[in-house]
């Protein structure tokens, strides 16, 4: 029999809900967010970010930083304006990417914010 951990299965949920919810509101909304579904992500990024475990801090940390670093890239049009020149979804991806950000720095956040406070207590 297989046993599966649900050490963090609130946490999966939340990051599967909340990267589908900024897919679709890239695809969707394109520049005209609504700010209700941005605290909607924001806030399933803090539940993301409050229950990653101690065992995935460091591979966490890693990725989520890059993520929002290359994201954050293609937002302000560095890779994107030269990758899609002349392309018409240059709106699209970048809508998605800024609702990638408003999941990923608050989960990015609270993770190294617990790791920085579990570092002081040791």
């Amino acid at each position: 029999m297989v046993i599966r951990a649900r050490e963090n299965l609130v946490g999966a949920w939340a990051f599967l809900v909340g990267v589908i919810l900024a897919i679709l509101v890239g695809l969707f909304a394109g520049k005209n967010l609504n700010p209700v579904i941005l605290y909607i992500l924001a806030g399933l990024g803090i539940v993301v970010g409050y229950f990653v475990s101690e065992k995935d801090v460091q591979t966490f940390l890693f990725a989520s930083v890059s993520l929002v670093l290359v994201t954050y890239a293609g937002v302000q049009g560095l890779v994107l304006s030269a990758a899609l020149s002349g392309i018409n979804i240059g709106n699209i991806l970048s809508a998605m990417m800024g609702a990638l950000l408003v999941l990923f720095v608050p989960a990015t956040i609270i993770v190294a914010l617990k790791t920085v406070f579990s570092i002081a207590k040791s």
